[in-house]
């Protein structure tokens, strides 16, 4: 008699594709190798083809990041924190680099561009000043023709630039020839702040402070001067060894200022307690002459750029503390105007043109000259931004930016090409970009000025 077969107590586990309909699918799930797998059956006993799922797993393409839609939802909700939204926006940004494209070039200068200010309350409005004095206000939203100061040529580099924040139809100048003052854009000088009488001295940089109601600009002396609205001088002290490259204020404590020069260090200053040349909070010490230090726009960090091929991130609260080091080319060349690092406006990230240097480290046969976009926490390389209508060594400047908090602004890289051309990025106009992520100045312009312009000024 034949041996009775035992009844199975178990069912073997098996493999389910759970169906969805092609409207609900995610990309991944579009993929036929890709498909969810579930298993069933009772837990200690679950088996599956370990093979089947790897090729699964291999075939999985990474999911797209949140979307801005997305992450302001989740913050309504309440089920996503401001860092998780924070994040989400500047991945959001960061996404929509791909669709930048020319949008204006403009050549009005007979030499090269060297400072651009962003207007404070008109995003698609901005002043430029070149090598040889010239100053632009240009309003790319209308057709007509720019503001055009003609300046004295030779020997007038505007050196600094910077709206007056009390009269937007003013805005104050440090230059080559010798001064830092006050003009309107009738080409009215309106005060001078300082004038050194010579030509062996000049004024490299400044910055102006609305609350305070001061003003701070520095030489190629090393001297730093600080003056009040109406051009009293309230100190005129040698802070440095050597030229001062750049000035800058505190946006949140508009009592500390920032000097960096090139006898290669980057000094902070408490200003209700300078007293002499010692009496700085700290000195940073670089290998390399300084061209700039900005404080981000929350004032909690300082970034800084030197001459050679570094960029250092200084945390506010920690000065002693050593700093994020970014490697990066764009060292300094007498012909070029100075590469200077920034903070985009609103998200953490660092904005710099590249200049390939061929003993640089990391150096590439063919390399291109992009603008790169760094995360300021990590120091990681998030994007590099390149048309080949513009292959030329890029300044760049970021605005406008929105710090007044009554509308959503938008973010434009303006490149600077030393070459005496301007040229205006931004999303090309296929790009689908949410209506409260753009200005109302922005929206009039974009529809209203034929795509790639150029305007011959």
């Amino acid at each position: 008699m034949a041996p009775r077969k035992r009844p199975e107590t178990q069912k073997t586990p098996e493999v389910v594709v759970r169906p969805k309909s092609k409207r609900n699918r995610s990309p991944r799930e579009l993929d036929p190798e890709a498909k969810k797998l579930c298993l069933k059956g009772p837990g200690p006993s679950r088996r599956f083809d370990s093979g089947c799922l790897w090729a699964g797993l291999a075939s999985l393409r990474v999911p797209p990041p949140c979307s801005i839609v997305r992450a302001l939802h989740q913050h309504k909700l309440g089920t996503a924190a401001w860092p998780s939204l924070q994040q989400g926006l500047q991945q959001s940004f960061l996404n929509s680099l791909a669709s930048y494209r020319i949008f204006q070039k403009a050549a009005p200068f007979d030499r090269r561009a060297t400072s651009l200010a962003w207007h404070p309350t008109h995003p698609s409005t901005l002043a430029v000043g070149s090598k040889g004095g010239d100053i632009l206000l240009w309003n790319f939203g209308i057709k007509d023709k720019p503001t055009f100061i003609k300046g004295i040529g030779a020997g007038g580099s505007i050196t600094g630039l910077k709206f007056n924040p009390l009269n937007t139809n003013q805005f104050f100048t440090s230059s080559m020839e010798g001064t830092t003052r006050l003009q309107d854009f009738k080409g009215n000088t309106l005060r001078v702040f300082t004038s050194s009488g010579t030509c062996n001295v000049w004024f490299c940089s400044l910055d102006v402070s609305v609350k305070s109601r001061v003003v701070v600009t520095g030489d190629n002396v090393g001297n730093v001067i600080l003056l009040n609205m109406d051009g009293r001088e309230l100190w005129n002290l040698r802070m440095h060894k050597k030229k001062v490259t750049h000035v800058a204020l505190n946006p949140c404590c508009d009592w500390f200022l920032a000097t960096a020069s090139v006898d290669q260090t980057v000094k902070i200053w408490d200003l209700r307690q300078v007293r002499g040349k010692s009496s700085f909070l700290y000195s940073l010490l670089h290998r390399h002459p300084v061209n700039a230090a900005h404080f981000s726009p929350d004032g909690a960090q300082l970034l800084t750029t030197d001459q050679k091929s570094e960029i250092r991130v200084y945390s506010a609260s920690q000065w002693d503390c050593p700093p994020s080091l970014i490697p990066h080319p764009h060292r300094h060349f007498q012909h070029l105007t100075p590469i200077k690092a920034t903070w985009h406006p609103r998200y953490n990230l660092i904005v710099v043109g590249r200049y390939p240097d061929p003993n640089f480290k990391s150096c590439t046969s063919h390399e291109l000259r992009t603008i790169d976009v760094f995360d300021g926490s990590s120091g990681k390389m998030m994007y590099q931004l390149y048309d080949p209508e513009s292959s030329g060594i890029m300044s760049v400047r970021l605005g406008p930016s929105n710090n007044n908090g009554r509308k959503q602004g938008f973010t434009l890289p303006y490149w600077i090409k030393n070459d005496q051309k301007l040229t205006l990025m931004c999303p090309s106009p296929s790009t689908f970009i949410p209506s409260s992520c753009l200005s109302p100045c922005l929206c009039s312009s974009m529809s209203s000025i034929p795509w790639g312009t150029h305007w011959p000024l």
